[in-house]
């Protein structure tokens, strides 16, 4: 089963789509699964369902974090090489979904209940999530 298979997997699961991104590299890079899952978890729904920034995009954030991020002090290149590789994923995120941001990418608020409930009965989180979390794991296979 390969990495977007196993996210997949894992959203279907009832993990959010942060989680779902993270968890699937974070044991390669050291970090075991249960701690990854922990981790994420607060990212779902756009930050705490509150629309914001995707899920999937945190996740993929905190991947490229764990494997590129700042750890020392004066390590300057480790954190511009990190906020190069964020830029590139965003770059491409945004070519095939148009924006980063949950409410955009849904078309509703659902940290709103009326958002919320016009994405359940547009199946969103069944048809449209699963996309972003394709998507993301497939950028991050590409640029790391």
């Amino acid at each position: 089963m390969n990495k977007t298979e196993k996210a997949l997997r894992c959203f279907s699961n009832g993990f959010n789509c942060s989680q779902s991104v993270f968890s699937v590299f974070a044991t390669e890079l050291g970090l075991d699964k249960k701690t990854a899952l922990k981790i994420g978890s607060p990212f779902g729904g756009g930050m705490a369902r509150m629309a914001e920034t995707c899920g999937a995009v945190t996740g993929a954030f905190m991947v490229i974090g764990l494997k590129y991020g700042k750890s020392k002090i004066g390590d300057d290149e480790a954190k511009k090489q990190t906020y190069d590789l964020v830029g590139e994923f965003v770059k491409r995120f945004k070519e095939r979904n148009s924006t980063i941001v949950c409410r955009e990418l849904l078309g509703c608020d659902i940290g709103t209940p009326e958002g919320s409930e016009i994405a359940r009965e547009k199946n969103l989180f069944t048809v449209a999530c699963p996309k972003f979390v394709s998507d993301a794991v497939e950028i991050l296979e590409e640029i790391l």
